[in-house]
């Protein structure tokens, strides 16, 4: 009888996820209504009491999007600033000058990497690609030799690297510790670069010759002046010193006092507070930019976050809808009847739900939400490598459905067939590489 209750349980839970991929792929509902329409059928399938639903719900909302939202509102004020001042492209000037034209896939890669990680994908790509551009035409390369080690190191960064709206709610999911998930996705993230930018590149760039031309970005500047490559790369960085020096403090010889001190400087709201006022002085007032612009640049980017905010909302209440109807538990024994590991767990199911609905958010918070309720059954898990596999499985295979295969398509003018042989290879190259070297980390730590 049990083991029928286990059962029912895993397939409603199934058809939860199937409602998902339908609602954002063929309905065309948000991520966010889909999300909540998926939780609610969960809910009631599991028979759940009716009066309990809604709150387990707005439990698993603010569980989630407690310490979330003030860290994905300052990070994307940072990455406006790093944006809008021309720090981004001071950075990138500085990697082409170190490395010269002859390591360009080199000199774009390290530009991608560091530049994202204060900002998301798409404003990276449209701070770098005008670079990209000129040196296409100056050199007569071919573009994917220079554009796709950037995209590597901007989509890597994205998918695995705190303050990264991805990495945090699987964080705060799992409640893992932020500092080391911080240290091993570094670790992480620059190899499965290195292989799926410069070194795929080198390979690809000889097999696809564009036949269209790349669509030019023209980035305007708020400031007249850019700042200086030192106080670009010290901005940029700024968070993660912070949120690092947390990290080792406890290691140190410290006065009480002064540890935490360090301990709530490296907390991300904080670190990430700290840098935005550094960034305002930096990049802003000491550029000749008054208030008022700084409070209109600060405005402007904050509206596209309410979208991300909500599907990460959605996402932990589905968790916690799993959590109390006992679909967690259920799903926990099953999987420890199978021996599958979490960390295997989550990357393909975060793999399978990336594929079918074409948005790394959705197969990020859906997928922590399905094993987090399992983990807690399961003692020894590394939770911060388990953050790690489930960024790295919402990352494979981006096909059609996701934007940003459009994005890079148009803006590096690729065919569609084109596209599929650079940014999917691409994309699923990190992923599988990520989860690889996830899987090497967990032997030792």
């Amino acid at each position: 009888m049990n083991m029928n209750m286990d059962m029912y349980l895993l397939i409603i839970t199934l058809l939860a996820v199937v409602i998902v991929i339908l609602g954002v792929s063929l309905w065309k509902w948000h991520a966010f209504i889909s999300l909540t329409v998926a939780s609610l059928f969960l809910a009631i399938m599991s028979g759940l009491s009716m009066d309990k639903i809604a709150g387990a719900y707005e439990t698993g909302v603010g569980s989630v999007l407690g310490h979330l939202v003030g860290i994905l509102a300052l990070g994307t004020i940072l990455g406006k600033m790093m944006s809008d001042s021309g720090a981004g492209m001071q950075v990138a000037d500085f990697f082409v000058r170190f490395f010269g034209v002859k390591r360009l896939p080199w000199a774009m890669l390290f530009s991608g990497f560091i530049i994202g990680i204060p900002v998301f994908f798409e404003v990276g790509i449209v701070i770098l690609l005008p670079l990209v551009i000129s040196i296409h035409k100056t050199t007569k390369q071919n573009i994917l030799l220079i554009a796709l080690p950037v995209i590597a190191g901007l989509s890597i960064v994205h998918g695995l690297v705190p303050p990264h709206p991805g990495a945090m709610t699987a964080i705060g999911i799992y409640d893992a510790n932020l500092g080391r998930v911080l240290l091993y996705s570094l670790l992480i993230a620059l190899p499965a670069a290195i292989i799926a930018g410069p070194l795929f590149a080198k390979v690809v760039h000889k097999r696809v010759i564009p036949e269209g031309e790349p669509q030019l970005i023209r980035v305007s500047t708020v400031s007249q002046k850019l700042p200086s490559t030192g106080v670009s790369f010290f901005i940029i960085l700024l968070p993660v010193i912070l949120i690092l020096l947390s990290v080792v403090a406890p290691y140190m010889s410290l006065p009480s006092g002064l540890m935490k001190f360090f301990l709530l400087i490296g907390s991300p709201v904080i670190a990430l507070l700290i840098s935005c006022f550094a960034a305002y002085y930096f990049l802003g007032i000491r550029q000749g930019l008054d208030k008022e612009i700084i409070k209109k640049l600060t405005d402007e980017c904050l509206l596209p976050v309410g979208s991300i905010i909500l599907i990460i909302g959605a996402g932990g209440g589905f968790k916690q809808i799993l959590i109390d109807s006992g679909v967690g538990t259920s799903i926990a024994q099953m999987s420890e009847h199978l021996s599958l590991s979490p960390i295997v767990l989550a990357f393909l199911v975060a793999g399978l739900i990336r594929v079918a609905t074409g948005s790394a958010t959705v197969a990020l918070t859906t997928a922590a939400g399905i094993v987090s309720p399992i983990v807690a059954h399961i003692p020894g898990v590394n939770l911060e490598l388990l953050v790690i596999a489930t960024g790295a499985g919402s990352l494979m295979l981006s096909h059609v459905n996701d934007a940003g295969f459009w994005l890079v398509k148009e803006y590096l003018g690729l065919t569609v067939k084109e596209t599929f042989k650079t940014w999917t290879v691409l994309e699923t190259l990190l992923s599988f590489i990520a989860f690889g070297a996830v899987l090497i980390l967990n032997m030792f730590v």
